[in-house]
Order: structure tokens, then C-alpha cells, then sequence
């Protein structure tokens, strides 16, 4: 298990990703990415892309909501983020989840 998901997890995940052409790069952050997370824990997200908007992103929240999995996730649009600390720590414990070119 990566980040605390199997592997079929991951792959649905993945897929919702590769269904919009402007999500570039997703990067896992959080207690997931760090290896803390607990049973529940949420899915830490932020997607890199220049199409990417607050609507495209809640299209991608109502499709992985869909996938009925047992987990929140939480997106975010990296070049929308304001929050200094919250760039700090993706940058440093943030781990590339998807990205459209692999």
C-alpha cells in the first residue's frame, strides 16, 4: 500500500485525473504524504495545470466523490493557493500522485 491506499485506489483516483486534459500534475500532501495518516484520514491533493479553474476543480471533486471510497478529499489549485505555510509544506513533503505526461 502507497500512502496508506491500495493500489486500486489509487488507480480510480488516477483515472478521474486523466479524464481532464487540464490537470497536469496532482501532488499528495498531508499526513498521506508524509506517512502519519490514521484510518480515515483525508486525501490531500493540489492540482497543477494552467486550464485549471474553481469549477473544473469541483467537476473533479463530484467524480471522485462518485468513486464511493471511503475517504474526504481535499483539492486545491496550487497556483491558487495564498496561504505562505501551506506552499512551504507541499513544496517540502509534497510527493507527485499524477501526472499526465506518465
Amino acid at each position: 500500500m502507497l500512502y496508506g491506499l491500495k493500489e486500486g485506489v489509487l488507480k480510480k483516483i488516477r483515472k478521474v485525473f486523466e479524464t481532464f486534459p487540464a490537470v497536469e500534475k496532482a501532488v499528495l500532501y498531508g499526513s498521506r504524504a508524509k506517512g502519519t495518516q490514521r484510518p480515515g484520514s483525508d486525501i490531500d491533493l493540489t492540482l497543477k495545470g494552467d486550464g485549471l479553474n474553481l469549477e473544473l476543480m469541483n467537476e473533479i471533486g463530484l467524480q471522485l466523490d462518485d468513486l464511493l471510497l471511503p475517504y474526504t478529499f481535499d483539492l486545491s489549485i496550487y497556483h491558487q493557493i495564498n496561504d505562505p505555510d501551506l506552499i512551504a509544506h507541499i513544496l517540502r513533503a509534497g510527493v507527485l500522485f499524477y501526472s499526465k505526461n506518465k
